[in-house]
């Protein structure tokens, strides 16, 4: 269909700045905090890892949906964006995996989404301003529907999002990454022997990291956001993984007190949101970025080695590198703006990184930290 034919949409920033064009997925009105994400491909792995809730996400690649939607490339069990905004979408996607078009997949998830905009010059501006809070409005709609609308979304900051995300009981993880794209596609892999059992808080934990895990010989019990120190220590985990996930982290006060109970007691391995948590379990402090880091080419250095590595990322916070406390330092920095990237302690077992080793979209340069939380949980036996 051609987007002369299709019907408006409009989007509000907080700013008062107004985008015109094309409705794009389901119908009906949404808002969020809008933010940018510069991955040239993987949008269905964005769209359904649950960090991104209560977000409406640019894309800055201007072609999407080329290549379709597919079940084996869920991070979650449906899309968890409040928003999508696209230059152009494509309408028929063609690779051979493909099970269906993202259109119509966004219109049967009830995501409202709007196209045809300059995202060149929102994202600018989201650069220049920062991220800030918006709405969109299929159909006619006044900029008073527009602000009536954003006014309901509250604030990222001071927002808990990781109890809307977080499964609501404990479940075995076993799937690996090899089944993926089905055993007649790849060569079989040999068979790993479960030994050692992790136990997974799901903060908004993508499906990725938990086959990673299974990968390294892993038994992975996923546990509630909610389960304290105390319940997960009676699994008698050889290790305590702690996921990605939404919102600010200082928020997740519950959390933060569970992982002060279980540091010194087993190792621990973080991630995004569960580098967070730790950072502030360990008496340091967050705080927002002007638009955070969302893509799969961001440089970052180990400090150990020196090696560059490019990864990708999502994420809003960052950890404050002069509040940390005597016993823990940084270990790797992010090389566009020198914000902390990772963090180690000199007593306890445990390590954390803020971007995503298990990338799903993004490069594997860092996917060797799950063999080093496996070396870890070894070296503690």
């Amino acid at each position: 269909m051609s987007l002369l034919n299709r019907e408006p949409a409009r989007l509000l920033l907080e700013d008062g700045t107004i985008f015109e064009g094309y409705a794009f997925g389901a119908r009906g009105d949404t808002a969020g905090e809008v933010v940018f994400n510069t991955s040239m491909t993987g949008y269905q792995e964005i769209l359904t890892d649950p960090s991104y809730r209560a977000q409406m996400i640019t894309m800055t690649y201007p072609h999407i949906g080329n290549y379709g939607v597919n079940p084996e490339d869920m991070e979650s069990s449906g899309i968890q964006v409040a928003g999508f905004i696209v230059r152009e979408p494509c309408n028929r996607g063609s690779n051979w995996r493909s099970e269906g078009e993202l259109e119509t997949w966004l219109k049967e998830s009830g995501v409202v989404g709007i196209s045809g905009i300059d995202t060149r010059a929102l994202v600018r501006k989201i650069r220049d301003k920062g991220a800030m809070l918006g709405s969109i409005i299929s159909g006619e709609a006044t900029e008073g529907d527009l602000r009536a609308r954003l006014d309901q979304e509250p604030s990222m900051v001071g927002r808990d999002l990781v109890s809307e995300v977080t499964c609501e009981a404990a479940y075995e993880w076993s799937e690996p990454l090899h089944r993926l794209l089905g055993e007649e596609h790849m060569r079989p892999r040999p068979q790993v022997e479960e030994t050692y059992h992790v136990v997974a808080y799901d903060f908004g934990v993508k499906r990725n990291i938990l086959r990673l895990l299974v990968e390294q010989g892993c038994r992975v019990t996923v546990v509630p956001a909610s389960t304290t120190a105390e319940e997960a220590l009676a699994y008698q985990p050889d290790g305590v993984f702690l996921s990605n996930g939404p919102g600010d982290p200082a928020a997740v006060d519950y959390a933060i007190e569970t992982v002060r109970g279980l540091v010194g007691k087993v190792p621990i391995f973080g991630i995004c949101l569960g580098h967070q948590i730790m950072a502030l379990a360990l008496g340091a402090s967050t705080y927002k970025m002007p638009f955070g880091h969302r893509g799969g080419n961001q440089p970052v250095k180990n400090l150990e080695s020196g090696r560059v590595e490019i990864t990708s990322q999502n994420h809003g916070f960052a950890v404050d590198a002069d509040a940390l406390q005597p016993g823990t330092s940084v270990s790797y920095i992010n090389l566009n703006d020198n914000t902390v990237e990772g963090l180690k302690h000199e007593e306890h077992a445990l390590f954390t990184v803020q971007h995503h080793p298990e990338a799903s979209p993004g490069p594997h340069d860092a996917s060797y930290l799950f063999e080093r939380f496996r070396d870890m949980m070894e070296n503690a036996r």
